[in-house]
Parts: structure tokens; C-alpha cells; sequence
């Protein structure tokens, strides 16, 4: 019966694109317009019958009627066209399908021929991004403006099982008024409606269009928490200024301290993006701080204005250069990280400018930095430690692999300099311990190359020697108060103090790897056993044995199976390690059918002749407690495995040479797997380390879990118990529901200070519903 009304169709077809003089079907809802299809595009009409009145002026199609027009669709069990009025009718589960995926469906479509003005009954629109329109009516003004009379919107997807049950959340209104040329869906006289219960009621509303990113207004308002500035409430504007440019300004009142207003600039480009951030305060009440701490100020001049300034700018010059930076400029120290201002609250900060290259196997990274560490500890106080941190002006990375071998080997150069400028010694407990940082000026330029190169014995045997070369140029500048400090450090401890304006150093190392992996194979399951040994002949350190250099890089130090084979164990260039050394170990790894992998290394380093670097002393002390100050070094080793299922395991360890007492060890354990319960678990031993001003042993265990309860909601905490002081430094708890259209967070937490015991307390929610935007904090100061 189809195949026999082509013909019909066709004249339809012609009927139809003759008369309308413009395009027939819309391209969204927002914007109905007949400029939207491009002119001169074929209107395809499918139906099983046809009928022509010319008296009336109708063609009227009936029966499974297709319409497709410029990437619309309209079906219908019926559609009427009325060449007077120049009305089109659609009736009988009639749907509209737009180019961009938005579904209209209704019993009753009534709309002109250019698709601007309509009026439409029983109404559900489902929009490309899963929001959802539903009304009694609904009618269309000048092709931008759509009115929904006694309407329903939600962001919910409608249940399968029970389409006709409530949404998570819906709004009600009155009208919806939805306006295609301002992108905004107002609503009037409203509630919204929680699990099908009204909650709120709102007189009038408005969001953006759900098409739309970006647009003014205000944004969800915000509640937070913290002992010392009390609850908190912030109402956030955001302020639309040009396709590639915003402003989001925020305030937040403070039971405990007041105002605290915010304001962020974001600015796009083709190449990059940059933003400017600043915040202040006047606090209400500074003594609700602890005592002697940069938050209260000093004793009968308590800090009332405080305030930050911040911007964060990365450009790609081009394929291979990036510039950019993050700098924080604030009153005091810790400002930021009191009033947790987004994105510059972190504890441990490094200012800077940077330009980075990339290309092949070249890198260049060149940058001035300011290190800043916001603690509340008072200016001057002992602990404080922000005022000793140094700026690096400037620091310059750079390395270099020619891509051709050289002598059938890998040949890579390293370069490395850096100026620091310091105005405060950093000096720690006492002039007999530690001088982590020089106040003054210094500066270092290091060059380094290093050739190796592997032979395979039929045997299976890797043979690998090793060449490098490493030469410096520093100078120090140093103030008369760290030389005086110097003097004394060395005085009291019966060492050398011979600290130089300027030296130059010289290290260069031969060196031969031998690695025999062997396999074994049983059934279900392969092992590699991999005897490993190392020998690096080289001179003695320069400078070694009293107080000549100065260390600003090389103070960490940390000797576990991980640095075991490594040519140079300081973590830095102010250091070279130096005499003839050996490392030997056993590495293994395993892998079996089922899933689980394996692994395990063991060895020991010892120093075969000249000096050990690592037995004599420096500013920091470096190799202190290292386990490689004694010929014989401490043993070290790890061992671990994984499942399939997601449970995964470690421990490592380094242990006295001579007693085999633990000296460092952690335990790790995890599981997150196909089960609704994921765990973690983690414990930590450190020996006590006088010359580092840490006198106890510490011993640290932390752990934490998150349970699925169902599909949407989980429950989760974590804590940190200090085992030689008893006491919980951190601990959490919190809450969570997901679906796709709406979300909740609640955390409660705690801190405690590991020496005063000082509680802090913090409570943080946060309630999301897509596409109205968010509502709450996300406070938290544990894992989730």
C-alpha cells in the first residue's frame, strides 16, 4: 500500500515545500527559526494515505507519517497542513526529533509553517543533555520563546521500571518560560520538590538554558565550617564577559570573623589561559586563634586585615615551548591556607615563573622560584619556618640524548644550575645540630655526562659499563651571622670549617653492572631470579670532611631498595658521592596463570675503598642515620604482590647490618575490587634521628575504607593514629549518594597538633544537582 502512494507522496512532498515558504521543521527548541535549514533543502514526506481537499485547502497525510527535513523528524499518525492559515497539525503520538537530538513528544502539535509560533498539548520534551520538559501546554512566541503552563523540569532520567514515579528532584512551576534568544529558563511561582516531597518554595527562578556553559548569575550559595572562623555562608556571582573571559566574585560571612570577599579573573586565548585571583578580610575576631600564632598577631596587636593576591598562567609558544607560572603574594603567611582560598590553600607552596621545552629526547626547563610554607607558627617563634625559605633565582634544568650512539653506547648530558638568595638562616636546634639553609646568596653550575653501554652473553649474562664525568662552579656570598653560626656548628663538634666564597669540583666514575636473569618455568606460573651487582671507582668527595660546601639541595636522603643501585645516592647535585663503592642484590619477580604477580629485591651496599661520603659530616648532616655510613651498609629489601581481584601488598625495610634490627620500615596493604568494600592500610616506622632534631622513634598508622552500600550510596573514613605519642593526629568520617542527576557529600573530620594536642574541627557537605549547580563545602582533611 506504500509503494502505491510514491506518487501521492511525492505531490505531498511539492505541496508542502511549495507552500512553506520557509524551512518547515525547527532546529532546537530554543530557536524554532526558519533560517536554521539551509535554502533549497528537499522536504521527504512517508505516509500510508493521502488525502486532497481543495476546497478546503488541507492535504492531510494518515497512517505512520514521516516527515524528515533538514535533519529534523516529525512522525504522527496524522499530520494536517491548512494552506490558509499555513498551520501544520500533527496528532496521534506525534514526536518532533531536532538536528541536535532533542525529543518533543505530545498528542497534539499545532504550529505554523515556519515553525516559529506553536501551541502543543500534554507536553514532554527530552532535551539532547538528559533534561526533561513536561507541561499541560505549552505555546511558542516569535520563534524564541517558549511558555510551559503548569510545567515540571528535571535533569532525572524517568525510571524504567515505573515511569510515572517522581524524580530525585523536579521543580514545579506555574509557567516555565523558556527563552531561546537570552539562553534562560525561567520559572514562576514554584516548588521544588525533593523525592517527590516539596521542600522549597520558590516565588521566582532562574538558571540557563541547559545548552548552555556559560552564562551571568548567581551561582549555588555555600555553607562551611572550622573552629576558628566559625559557620560559614558564601554566595558566589559569576559574571559572563566575553566568550573567552569571566569573573566569579564571592562572599562568605563568618559567625566567628566577619566578611571575607573573593574575586577570580579567567581570560582564554588560542594559545594559553591565565586567571587572577584576590580575596581579604577584616577579622571580626582575631583571639578566636591560638595564641601566638600569625592568625591572631602579636600580643595586644591582633591581625585584623589580611588579605592574597594569586595568578596562574600557562601559554604554549609552541609545539615544543610552554611558558607559564603560579604565584601567591598574600599579608601574611598563612592567610590562604586559614581561609582555604581555592587553589592556593595547599600547606607546601612554590611560587614561579617557568619556560619548558620539549623535543625528542631534549629537555630544557628554566624557572624562578619562592618556596613558602603556610604555618601558623608566629613570625620569629621557633618552628617558624617560612621566613627561612630561600628564592631561587634563577633555577635551569636542562638534558640532552644525541640520537646517535656513541662507541654503541647511550650517551646523556645533564646540566644544572641554580642562584638562591635567602634573608633569615634557617638554623635547627642549636648550632651542634643542623644549618639546613645559608642566609645570603649562592650559586652552582653543574655539568654532567654519562656513557653506558649493555652486552648480552650467550649465557644470558648483561654486561654494562658505565663512564661519567661531573664537573662545578659555585660560589657563596654568605651572610656574617650564618658564618659565625658555621664556626660555632664546627667549633662544637670538632670538624673543619673551611666554607668557601668560591671553589670548583671535579667527579669522575667508572663503573660495571653485571645482571644475570634467570627463568624458571613450572606449570601455572614463570619466575625471574636476577643476581645484580655494581662497582664504582671514583676519588674521594672534594671538600669532604668538615664544613666547606654549602647543601641546599642534597638534604634528603632516604637509603631503601629503591636507591639501591643507584650511581649517586644523594637526592640532589650540592653532593657527590665519592670513593669506590658496591652494590649487590637479588631481584625477583614472578607471574602466574591466575593473575597474581610477585616481586622481592635484597641487597646490601659497601664501600670498598676511599671515603665515605656518607660517614662525613656537613651542614644538614646528610648522611646521618642513612645505614651507608659504615663500610657496610644496612640491609635493605621489599617484597610485595598482587591479586586479580585487587588486593595488593607490601612491606620494605632497612635493617642494621650487624643486629638486623629494623632502622625504617612500611607496611602497605589495599584492597579494590569487584566487592563493594575497598580498603587501604598503611604503617610506618622511623628510628629516632637526634642530629635531625628528632629525638623518638616515631611509629605511624593509617587506615581507611569506603563501603558501597548500593548502587548510589557509599560510607567512608580514614584515620591516623601516632603510636609512640598515642594520639589520633587525623581522623574522619563521611557519607556519599551518586546518581546521574544529583549528589551528596558529607564529611566530619578532625586534626590535632602532635606537640600542644590542639583539636581543629571541620564539617563539610556538598549537594549537586546537575545542571542547577552545587550546594555546600567540600571540606575534608582526610582520604575518601
Amino acid at each position: 500500500m506504500r509503494a502505491a502512494l510514491l506518487c501521492g507522496v511525492s505531490a505531498l512532498a511539492c505541496l508542502l515545500a511549495g507552500s512553506l515558504a520557509a524551512p518547515a521543521l525547527a532546529q532546537d527548541v530554543q530557536g524554532l527559526s526558519a533560517g536554521s535549514v539551509p535554502k533549497g533543502t528537499q522536504m521527504l514526506v512517508e505516509a500510508d494515505t493521502l488525502v486532497y481537499d481543495n476546497d478546503k485547502q488541507t492535504v492531510t497525510a494518515v497512517g505512520g507519517v514521516q516527515i524528515d527535513y533538514g535533519g529534523n523528524k516529525l512522525v504522527a499518525q496524522r499530520v494536517e497542513y491548512d494552506r490558509k492559515t499555513k498551520r501544520l497539525v500533527a496528532s496521534g503520538n506525534a514526536q518532533l526529533v531536532q538536528s541536535d537530538g532533542t525529543k518533543i513528544n505530545s498528542e497534539h502539535i499545532d504550529i505554523t509553517d515556519d515553525f516559529a509560533d506553536g501551541f502543543v498539548n500534554a507536553l514532554r520534551v527530552e532535551t539532547v543533555d538528559k533534561t526533561y520538559f513536561g507541561a499541560e501546554s505549552a505555546e511558542r512566541m516569535g520563534g524564541v520563546l517558549t511558555t510551559f503552563h503548569n510545567g515540571v523540569y528535571t535533569a532525572c532520567e524517568p525510571c524504567e521500571d515505573k515511569p510515572n514515579k517522581a524524580p530525585i528532584w523536579r521543580l514545579k512551576a506555574r509557567k516555565i518560560i523558556w527563552n531561546g534568544e537570552k539562553k534562560t529558563v525561567r520559572f514562576q511561582d514554584s516548588n521544588f520538590e525533593f523525592f517527590g516531597f516539596p521542600i522549597a518554595y520558590l516565588p521566582a527562578f532562574e538558571i540557563a538554558d541547559p545548552t548552555v556553559k556559560r552564562k551571568s548569575g548567581f551561582l549555588m550559595p555555600g555553607i562551611t565550617y572550622k573552629s576558628h572562623l566559625g559557620a560559614g555562608f558564601s554566595v558566589p556571582y559569576f559574571l559572563v564577559v566575553s566568550p573567552t573571559s569571566d569573573l566569579t566574585a564571592r562572599g562568605t560571612y563568618y559567625t566567628k570573623q566577619g566578611f571575607l570577599g573573593e574575586a577570580e579573573w579567567r581570560q582564554r586565548f588560542d594559545n594559553g589561559e591565565y586567571s587572577l585571583k584576590i580575596a581579604g578580610i577584616s577579622q571580626r575576631d582575631p583571639n578566636a586563634f591560638p595564641f601566638n600564632t600569625i592568625d591572631r598577631g602579636p600580643v595586644g596587636d591582633p591581625t585584623k586585615l589580611r588579605g592574597m593576591m594569586g595568578t596562574k598562567g600557562q601559554f604554549a609558544i609552541n609545539e615544543r615551548w610552554n611558558f607559564g607560572w603560579d604565584v601567591l603574594a598574600q599579608t601574611d603567611k598563612n592567610f590562604s591556607y586559614t581561609y582555604a582560598i581555592n587553589d592556593y590553600d595547599s600547606y607546601y607552596r612554590r611560587s614561579e615563573v617557568y619556560l619548558r621545552g620539549l623535543n625528542d629526547r631534549n629537555y630544557f626547563d628554566l624557572r624562578a622560584m619562592k618556596f613558602q610554607v603556610q604555618d601558623n607558627t608566629a613570625a620569629g617563634s621557633s618552628g617558624a619556618r617560612n621566613e627561612t625559605q630561600p628564592w631561587v633565582l634563577p633555577s635551569l634544568d636542562y638534558a640532552y640524548i644525541p640520537d646517535t650512539p656513541l662507541a654503541g653506547g647511550q650517551l646523556s648530558i645533564n646540566v644544572n644550575t641554580r642562584v638562591i638568595s635567602r634573608d633569615t638562616m634557617d638554623q635547627l636546634l642549636g648550632v651542634n645540630r643542623r644549618i639546613p639553609g645559608i642566609a645570603g646568596q649562592s650559586g652552582r653550575l653543574t655539568a654532567e655526562a654519562e656513557w653506558k653501554r649493555n652486552f648480552i652473553t650467550d649465557s644470558g649474562l648483561v654486561i654494562t659499563p658505565l663512564l661519567a664525568f661531573q664537573a662545578d662552579g659555585d660560589y657563596l656570598n654568605a651572610s656574617s651571622e650564618s658564618l659565625q653560626a658555621i664556626n660555632a656548628m664546627a667549633a662544637n663538634r670538632g670538624i673543619q670549617d673551611d666554607m668557601r666564597s668560591s671553589f670548583a669540583r671535579f667527579m669522575a666514575t667508572a663503573g660495571l653492572e653485571l645482571r644475570w636473569p634467570v627463568l624458571f618455568t613450572s606449570v601455572g606460573s614463570s619466575h625471574i631470579v636476577e643476581p645484580m651487582a655494581q662497582l664504582f671507582a671514583r676519588p674521594n668527595e672534594p671538600f669532604v670532611g668538615g664544613l666547606a660546601v654549602p647543601n641546599e639541595d642534597a638534604q634528603s636522603l632516604v637509603f631503601d631498595a629503591t636507591t639501591l643501585f643507584e650511581r649517586d645516592k644523594f637526592s640532589g647535585y650540592d653532593r657527590i658521592e665519592g670513593g669506590t663503592r658496591a652494590n649487590v642484590g637479588l631481584r625477583y619477580t614472578g607471574s602466574y596463570d591466575n593473575g597474581w604477580t610477585t616481586n622481592a629485591l635484597f641487597g646490601q651496599s659497601y664501600q670498598v675503598a676511599g671515603q665515605n661520603s656518607f660517614a662525613e659530616p656537613d651542614l644538614v648532616n646528610a648522611g646521618a642515620y642513612s645505614g651507608l655510613e659504615s663500610a657496610r651498609s644496612d640491609y635493605v629489601g621489599l617484597a610485595g604482590f598482587t591479586a586479580p581481584f585487587g588486593l595488593s601488598a607490601s612491606v620494605s625495610g632497612r635493617f642494621d647490618e650487624q643486629t638486623l634490627e629494623a632502622r625504617r620500615t612500611e607496611v602497605r596493604a589495599a584492597y579494590s575490587g569487584a566487592s563493594p568494600i575497598s580498603l587501604f592500610a598503611r604503617y610506618a616506622f622511623i628510628q629516632g634521628q637526634p642530629l635531625y632534631g628528632l629525638d623518638e622513634d616515631r611509629r605511624e598508622f593509617t587506615v581507611g575504607s569506603s563501603a558501597k552500600l548500593n548502587q548510589n550510596w557509599r560510607v567512608f573514613g580514614s584515620g591516623t593514629y601516632d603510636m609512640e605519642k598515642s594520639l589520633f593526629t587525623n581522623d574522619g568520617l563521611g557519607f556519599a549518594y551518586n546518581d546521574e542527576c544529583f549528589s551528596y557529600t558529607m564529611t566530619l573530620s578532625q586534626s590535632r597538633n602532635r606537640n600542644t594536642r590542639e583539636l581543629t574541627q571541620s564539617v563539610g557537605f556538598n549537594i549537586s544537582f546537575r545542571t542547577l549547580g552545587d550546594f555546600g563545602s567540600t571540606t575534608s582533611n582526610f582520604v575518601q
